[in-house]
């Protein structure tokens, strides 16, 4: 949720039992700022942060956050080329670094980022390898399910391969308002990566659904965005 999911945002959420917050996601290079500047002149919100600056902006709203809370905090980034990723896992309060694989935004994937490097796996692979093999984080991937012409299971593998410690997925069910369980399921039953699912949890009933499925964890994000959640995390 690009534009909404900074600092402040976050800091509203900890009480409610998180293990990780995410901020993000942020436009990490030139080429994926100039796409954000885009998006947000046809309407949509977006982290507006020059490249000279979007290190210490990461790094003041990781702060804040870490200032009264001793939970993770992750950062969503998208980018051309993994460099600008491994320098913002330089950041102390930073403890994941989640590659964006997950963006549908034409954009941005029009130049090879966030959706956009599914359709590569071996281009996916060896960003995320990189990214692994250089970073002072740990490493989530975000990817987005169900994408025509991408094997979601190939793509699972191919990020566990890599090194990657987490593999975020958005169940995204084309033409329905739940996730897609099944792909859920089939990428548990097909890698060994700890896998955080995601896509309408929005009360106990579907989240514990996400579990059942085989998810190790559970993200949530529209549910959140008036900057609480209508259920008790702890009776998932």
């Amino acid at each position: 949720m690009a534009g909404i999911t900074d600092g402040n945002f976050c800091k509203k959420l900890v009480p409610y039992g998180f293990d990780m917050v995410t901020l993000g996601g942020y436009n990490a290079d030139k080429l994926t700022i100039a796409a954000g500047h885009k998006i947000i002149q046809r309407g949509r919100s977006e982290f507006d942060i020059k490249e000279e600056e979007i290190m210490s902006s990461i790094k003041k709203e990781a702060k804040m956050i870490k200032k009264s809370w001793n939970g993770m905090v992750s950062v969503n980034l998208r980018s051309v080329s993994p460099d600008p990723m491994i320098e913002i896992s330089k950041i102390t309060d930073i403890d994941v670094l989640e590659i964006n694989a997950h963006c549908r935004q034409p954009e941005i994937t029009d130049i090879g980022c966030g959706q956009g490097l599914l359709y590569e796996t071996e281009k996916l692979y060896d960003f995320t390898k990189k990214i692994v093999d250089n970073a002072h984080s740990k490493v989530s991937v975000k990817i987005r399910a169900n994408i025509e012409n991408v094997d979601d299971i190939e793509v699972a593998k191919a990020v566990e391969e890599a090194g990657a410690d987490y593999l975020h997925v958005d169940a995204m069910k084309p033409g329905y308002n739940h996730a897609d369980l099944d792909v859920i399921k089939s990428i548990k039953e097909n890698t060994n990566i700890f896998l955080i699912g995601n896509n309408s949890l929005r009360d106990l009933k579907s989240a514990r659904e996400m579990i059942s499925a085989g998810a190790d964890g559970i993200s949530i994000a529209r549910a959140a965005l008036k900057g609480n959640i209508p259920f008790d995390l702890s009776m998932i």
